[in-house]
This record gives structure tokens, C-alpha cells and sequence, in this order.
């Protein structure tokens, strides 16, 4: 794969690499080590990085990834704690973090307080003591990092001496599941049998096109020589009339599962597309228990609808109106609910009764997978769309069966 056929992956299924530590360690100039490429901007001067910059690359056997290129640790002023904080953030949707020092300088309360950050954050991470041609790192920080049991490696990104050592390391802490090929649906059917999706074309379906989650699973179908049979909701009990044999699974938008799981025989696996990327990118158990605290919701309480991405709204947006509708009729309840999109996530997480997830098809797993660690560590109940739209249109237990077997 290219480089260009790295930029077209989906964001959500490149391994996130974030280059981290203080001005002028030259985070910068390892990347562009480690990628052979001119791709980060070096400069003498310190605070050339001033945001966060991601660099999309191909790094085998890993695959797509994407680099993160961040501000020193260091900065200074309004701006710079604004410009850490940026940093911070990222630290969330990061699956490894490389801890750039320069050797001369040594580890200090910056490094320090970033390492027990990403330790926090349970991120896989090394150290690399940089500009080596100036400096040797000290035996005091070798032994700490010792101590510490951390991951160290030596290099002078200047003349690339110790990039294959930065990339062999990198890959060596890539967490096994990036090293296999997750299952979408693959699991759901065998060669030769078919798959049916159920694709609604409502107000908020693109002109043209279907969005990724759709694209994703039919994707999967064909890659495991499954049949892929494609039709809007209306279309469905013709669809199935048509076919010689009952399909392997149905897999519909969660926005008709009522309709859907009418329609589609008992016998016939149903599941919808959201359901699928909650255990594809989080954890379907604990969001599948969730769900079950929207019972527990009473008048007054607040409920987050959290968003991988930032779209245009329309006026009967699925987390903004319909899921807000459908969980406010189904519970009698007089509730908030408040909107999150993009990746900002609320620090004052004890104050909602239920967070409510989008499937996060642009997100990579481990940051969902932080944002529903985080929740539970919180004592705050979460689930995603799809899986609370079932709950309460009350078709939960079969929408499971296929995927919780």
C-alpha cells in the first residue's frame, strides 16, 4: 500500500502513534526519520509545532497509521498551556506514544509527568533519547528508565541514526489485536451465503453515497466470499421472498429495527450495523449494560450523546432528536440531554445518569475504548445508539443473540 493509499483508510482503522516531549527534543525530526520523508516541519528554532499535526503513513507490518506530531511539553504562556492541553487530548485517541528526549537535557518533571500520564492512560509507550551526536543519555536516567521498567532507545534523528530501532520498538508494543484482522461481520456467515443490509434513505443519508459504517460491513462480506444483497426497508420482505435459501444474518440501521425485526423471520439472525461496531470498536458487554440503566433514568437527569465526528445537523438528526425522543417516550421521564461531537469529551463525567455513544466508525477502538473505561471508572453508565435504540424499541435480547454467542 502507498502512501496515498495510506491517507485513504478510514481515520477509525489506523493505529494512532503520538510523538510527544519538549521543545526542540525533535519530535519533528523523528518522524521524519522514522518515515524517510520530509513530513514534519524542523526548525532550530523551538515551538515549531504549534498543534497538533497528523501524518498518515504505512508502517509494515502494522499497516495504516497515523503519526502525531504535537507542541512541547514545555511551552509557555496562555497559548502554550493551551497548546499542552491540545496535546492532552490527543493522548486519548493514541495508541502508542513515543516520548521524545534530548539526551542533553535529560528526563525531568515534563517527561515525568507525561510518562505517569500515558501510564494512566494504560497507552504503550518508549523513550527515546535523541540527538545523541551532542550527548550521551545520563546512567541516572538509563537506570530510572530501568527502574521503571520503560522502553529506551537511542538516536540522532539529524543523520536517522536509530530510526529502524525507533520503528522496531514502536512495533514491538503494538498491541496484538492491531496485529490481526479485527471481525466487523465475518464471524456472522459463512462462504457462500448471504448477507442481507438493510440501508434506509432517510434525510440524513448522503447524496450518493452510503456512509462508512454500511460501506465498512459490505466491505467485510465480500472480503470473507459472502453474498452481499443490499436494499432500503421497504424493500426488505420482497428482498427476502426472492432469496433461495433464509440469509446467514440480516443486518439493518438501527433507525427501523422495529420494522425490521417484523419483518425478518424469528429463525433468521437480525442485528443492526451499530451494534456491530459496538463490539468492533468498544466493549458490547459493558455497553450492553448500559443500556439497561435507561430504566433507572428519572426526571432531572442528564443524559451526554457523545459523537465521533461533526456533521451537518438535519432535522430529525438521529442523536440529536430521534434517539433524545425515543428514550424521553419510552422512560416518561422529563430529561436533558446534552451533545458532545468530535473528540471532546466532558471532565465532569458524574454528573450524567447515561452516556450515550455513536458507534464511533471514525474513532480508532482505543480511544472508545478509554472514553467507556473512563465511564465505568466514574460509576456512569454507557452504551451506544444502536444498542439503546433496541433497548427501548425493545428488541435488545435478539439484536445481541447473533453477536453474544
Amino acid at each position: 500500500m502507498s502512501e496515498t493509499a495510506a491517507e485513504k483508510a478510514p481515520r477509525g482503522v489506523r493505529l494512532v502513534i503520538t510523538f510527544v516531549g519538549r521543545r526542540n527534543a525533535g519530535k519533528s525530526s523523528l518522524i521524519n526519520a522514522v518515515t524517510g520523508q520530509d513530513v514534519a516541519i524542523v526548525s532550530d528554532f523551538a515551538g515549531t509545532t504549534t498543534d497538533p499535526v497528523a501524518k498518515p503513513y504505512e508502517l509494515l507490518p502494522l499497516g495504516p497509521v497515523t503519526l502525531y506530531d504535537t507542541a512541547g511539553l514545555d511551552d509557555e504562556g496562555e497559548l502554550g498551556a493551551l497548546r499542552i492541553a491540545a496535546t492532552r487530548k490527543v493522548l486519548w485517541r493514541t495508541d502508542i506514544a513515543v516520548v521524545a528526549v534530548d539526551a542533553a537535557g535529560g528526563l525531568g518533571d515534563p517527561e515525568r509527568r507525561i510518562i505517569e500520564e500515558v501510564r494512566r492512560l494504560e497507552i504503550p509507550f518508549l523513550v527515546v533519547f535523541n540527538k545523541t551526536d551532542l550527548a550521551a543519555p545520563s546512567p541516572a536516567d538509563r537506570q530510572w528508565c530501568r527502574e521503571q521498567g520503560i522502553a529506551v532507545v537511542t538516536a540522532c534523528a539529524a543523520d536517522g541514526t536509530g530510526a529502524t530501532a525507533v520503528k522496531e520498538a514502536i512495533m514491538a508494543l503494538a498491541p496484538a489485536e492491531s496485529l490481526r484482522e479485527p471481525v466487523l461481520c465475518g464471524d456472522l456467515f459463512a462462504p457462500g451465503e448471504t448477507v442481507v443490509c438493510v440501508v434506509p434513505i432517510d434525510l440524513a443519508a448522503p447524496k450518493g453515497r452510503l456512509i462508512l459504517p454500511q460501506v465498512q460491513v459490505l466491505r467485510e462480506v465480500l472480503d470473507n466470499d459472502g453474498i452481499a444483497v443490499t436494499v432500503k426497508d421497504r424493500e426488505l420482505e420482497a428482498a427476502l421472498g426472492n432469496l433461495r435459501q433464509p440469509p446467514a444474518v440480516v443486518i439493518t440501521d438501527s433507525q427501523v429495527i422495529l420494522k425490521m425485526s417484523g419483518d425478518v423471520p424469528d429463525e433468521v439472525p437480525l442485528t443492526t450495523f451499530s451494534t456491530l461496531f459496538a463490539r468492533y470498536k468498544g466493549d458490547l458487554t459493558t455497553l450492553a449494560a448500559g443500556a439497561a440503566a435507561i430504566d433507572n433514568l428519572r426526571d432531572g437527569d442528564v443524559v451526554l450523546m457523545a459523537e465521533a465526528c461533526s456533521h451537518h445537523v438535519q432535522s430529525d438528526d438521529i442523536g440529536r432528536v430521534k434517539i433524545p425522543r425515543w428514550i424521553s417516550q419510552y422512560t416518561g421521564r422529563d430529561l436533558t440531554f446534552e451533545m458532545h461531537a468530535g473528540h471532546d469529551f466532558p471532565d465532569d463525567l458524574e454528573r450524567y445518569a447515561l452516556v450515550v455513544h455513536c458507534g464511533s466508525c471514525m474513532f480508532g477502538r482505543m480511544e472508545m475504548l478509554r472514553r467507556i473505561r473512563e465511564c465505568t471508572r466514574r460509576g456512569v453508565p454507557v452504551t451506544n445508539y444502536g444498542v439503546a435504540i433496541s433497548k427501548v424499541q425493545g428488541v435488545l435480547d435478539r439484536v445481541l443473540a447473533p453477536v453474544m454467542r
